[in-house]
């Protein structure tokens, strides 16, 4: 399961009324790429389609997907939003980040993926 806060749920939904797309259709995707300066770094995007490979994940009123090889990386994870001027904007809390960077947008991680 993965969790999106007020904030970020709040901040998600004007964005997504800006792009024209609406939460009751679309999808918000959370991902996690090899690259950044912990190793893999995450993925934050809207979609209006569900791949076969995907999972979906309801938390309350937000539709989010997540790639089978994403999964283990982002379990129990929390999309947080920070604004303001000192604010980080959108970031992850991560359970099962063993260290991250300073920018909080890369991480790495004790989980290997048997796959790769």
């Amino acid at each position: 399961m993965v969790f999106i806060s007020d904030q970020a749920k709040k901040k998600l939904i004007s964005l997504m009324k800006e792009e024209g797309i609406s939460n009751d259709v679309s999808f918000v995707r959370f991902g996690v790429k090899s690259g950044g300066c912990s190793g893999l770094s995450y993925e934050l995007t809207f979609d209006k389609k569900q791949k076969k490979e995907d999972k979906l994940f309801q938390h309350e009123n937000m539709k989010i997907l997540i790639d089978q090889n994403s999964i283990p990386y982002l379990s129990e994870t929390t999309l947080e939003y920070s604004g303001g001027l000192n604010g980080k904007g959108f970031y992850f809390k991560n359970p099962n980040a063993k260290h991250t960077c300073g920018c909080g947008k890369s991480f790495s991680s004790s989980y290997h993926n048997k796959t790769e």
